[in-house]
């Protein structure tokens, strides 16, 4: 008997898959724009030098929340959320439709 063969997964080939569904190309965008803006703040917060802790302080509030934030585990930052974290971090929010 013939061993089974198997054929590697790739991440790249289910995506693929995924996103002929009805539906996930909506949910794949909004998932993928929360992490681009979790690893740009992290970039931002790291670049400047400051730790978690004191840019909750800036924000006036937790270090839990701006790893939460940074995890990806805040599902809901509101436009005035991330404008506070753009001029704590001394830079400005951009919104752009394309």
């Amino acid at each position: 008997m013939k061993p089974k063969t198997y054929k590697p997964y790739l991440f790249e080939d289910d995506l693929e898959t995924q996103r002929k569904k009805p539906g996930f190309q909506r949910m794949y965008e909004k998932e993928s724009l929360k992490a681009l803006l979790a690893v740009r703040i992290t970039q931002l917060r790291r670049m400047m030098k400051i730790s978690q802790k004191e840019l909750a302080r800036r924000l006036g509030t937790t270090q839990q929340m701006v790893s939460d934030i940074e995890l990806c585990k805040q599902s809901n930052l509101t436009l005035s959320t991330l404008q506070r974290i753009a001029g704590a971090l001394d830079r400005r929010l951009v919104v752009d439709f394309r």
